[in-house]
């Protein structure tokens, strides 16, 4: 079993930036790729970025890529989101998640464990 435990949402202005942590718990985190998703109210859960068990291999969304930033300190069990430039488009309840299995995937059901959600708000 692994916790997950997301925290730094909160409101902020178009144009601003929040920087989203995940901490974890539980079973050896390096043994986990990890990932965040986002979902907006009345929308499908949606993939953002992943990065691999040592933090070597980043991967983005197209909506997302050159505004957000993943990142891992495996020496604190911690996995963070950068996101820059945000727009109200980016409001919705964001998700991290981890997955044990090293074969790459952006499909939410590969994900094998989830935090409960952090809520952005970008207002215009």
């Amino acid at each position: 079993q692994v916790q997950l435990v997301e925290s730094g949402g909160g409101l902020v202005q178009a144009g601003g930036s929040l920087r989203l942590s995940c901490a974890a718990s539980g079973r050896t985190f390096s043994n986990y790729a990890m990932g965040w998703f986002r979902q907006a109210p009345g929308k499908a859960r949606d993939f953002l970025a992943r990065i691999n068990r040592s933090g070597g291999i980043t991967s983005y969304a197209g909506s997302v890529q050159g505004r957000f930033t993943i990142s891992r300190d495996n020496a604190k069990n911690m996995v963070y989101l950068q996101m820059n430039s945000l727009k109200p488009e980016d409001t919705a309840v964001y998700y991290c998640a981890a997955d044990r299995s090293p074969v790459y995937s952006e499909r939410d059901g590969d994900f094998d464990y989830w935090g409960q959600g952090t809520q952005v708000t970008v207002s215009s």
